[in-house]
């Protein structure tokens, strides 16, 4: 799936499950908290040795992870920012980058 679909996607089930009501202010710190639940995550991860529970943990990261994409592409829907579109010139720029 595109990112132009992915945006179309999460517009398309937020005003169905009424999440579209929230401001780019709550969104942004639901974002936040979810980026934090994923640093939460990597940390059980990096001190588990257990290959089972690791294999769960990582699961559990990969549910953390599709929703900071979520609220991502949540705060980009309410601020008209086409995801793609940006992707494709940050992508450009970092083409001629020098990172030392």
């Amino acid at each position: 799936m595109r990112i132009a679909e992915l945006q179309q996607d999460v517009k398309k089930f937020s005003e169905e499950k009424g999440f579209s009501n929230t401001t780019i202010e709550e969104r942004t710190i639901f974002l936040v908290t979810e980026v934090g639940e994923v640093a939460k995550e990597v940390l059980h991860i990096i001190y588990e040795s257990d290959t089972e529970k690791m294999n769960k943990l990582k699961e559990k990261l990969g549910l953390e992870l599709y929703d900071v994409v979520w609220n991502v592409i949540e705060l980009a829907n309410k601020l008209d920012i086409d995801l793609e579109d940006a992707f494709r010139k940050k992508r450009e720029i970092n083409k001629h980058r020098q990172w030392v």
